[in-house]
């Protein structure tokens, strides 16, 4: 049996373009990138996801010029992800 590779859709963070697997988030993007991190905090610490199910806000970023939390956020292609 052969395994089959999920499609893979292209979007941009921090306007650099990237390929994903279809259907993760964009949590799940960040951390396939290596580079998790979400946003900085105001004693300028890097934030990454937390809780994985949109209640801490620790993973909330610019999604397409809103407010969004990452974890709750699955790609689309074209998608433009800001880090704040």
């Amino acid at each position: 049996m052969t395994l089959k590779k999920p499609p893979f859709i292209a979007l941009f963070i921090d306007e650099e373009m990237i390929t994903v697997p279809a259907g993760i988030t964009v949590a799940a993007a960040l951390a396939y990138t290596g580079d998790e991190h979400c946003r900085m905090s105001v004693s300028h610490q890097l934030r990454a996801p937390f809780c994985g199910i949109g209640i801490c806000q620790e993973c909330r970023l610019m999604i397409n010029g809103r407010r969004r939390a990452a974890c709750q956020t699955v790609c689309e292609t074209g998608m433009k992800v800001e880090r704040i």
